[in-house]
């Protein structure tokens, strides 16, 4: 019986972390705004990735804000530098993805960043992403760089202004239960 307590205590102080992390769509569009001129940074360093896992290919998913990148585009007012969407766990634990877009030459992509997210009330998200001009020999001359960090409110399209780069992200539960419709009349 003394052992089937303590049994018991160590799976209640054990679970919680280990089923902690749920299931989550995140989705970023990046964007410049043409409005306002660009702000050339230093060259992007070489480990931009360093201590970030890298989206495997059967993590990415097809994007759902496909006609909000399309009115962007069409406004004049924005070009869609990037635009991706992948599922990945996340929990109290902060956790740091690579993103990246273009053809890479010597480690170096022409779009790539970092996402760092952490759930809590609100997700705070700490997004790092270099814009790079490569020259013919695969070095990069010259880079535009958006750092910013926001709480975000879970599945809602939220924007994080960075001057002449921005980002919306959407970031939206894969296992908690969809929101119940309310009844179209209350019964007496």
């Amino acid at each position: 019986m003394r052992l089937f307590r303590s049994l018991t205590l160590l799976l209640a102080l054990v679970a919680p972390s280990v089923f902690a992390d749920d299931l989550y769509q995140v989705e970023m569009i990046l964007v410049r705004q043409n409005a306002v001129p660009a702000i050339v940074s230093r060259a992007a360093p070489e480990d931009w990735a360093a201590g970030a896992q890298r989206l495997g290919d059967d993590s990415l998913r097809t994007p759902a804000l496909g006609d909000v990148a399309s009115k962007l585009s069409a406004s004049g007012d924005y070009s869609v530098l990037m635009h991706k969407a992948w599922q990945q766990p996340l929990g109290e634990a902060p956790t740091k993805v690579a993103v990246s877009d273009g053809k890479e030459q010597f480690g170096q992509f022409p779009i790539e960043g970092t996402l760092e997210m952490k759930l809590g009330r609100f997700t705070d998200v700490n997004a790092d992403f270099w814009v790079n001009q490569i020259d013919a020999n695969g070095m990069v001359t010259a880079s535009e760089r958006l750092k910013q960090d926001s709480h975000t409110k879970n599945g809602q399209l939220n924007y994080l202004d960075n001057g002449h780069l921005a980002l919306l992200i959407k970031i939206t539960s894969l296992t908690a239960p969809a929101p119940r419709q309310a009844p179209e009349a209350i019964p007496d």
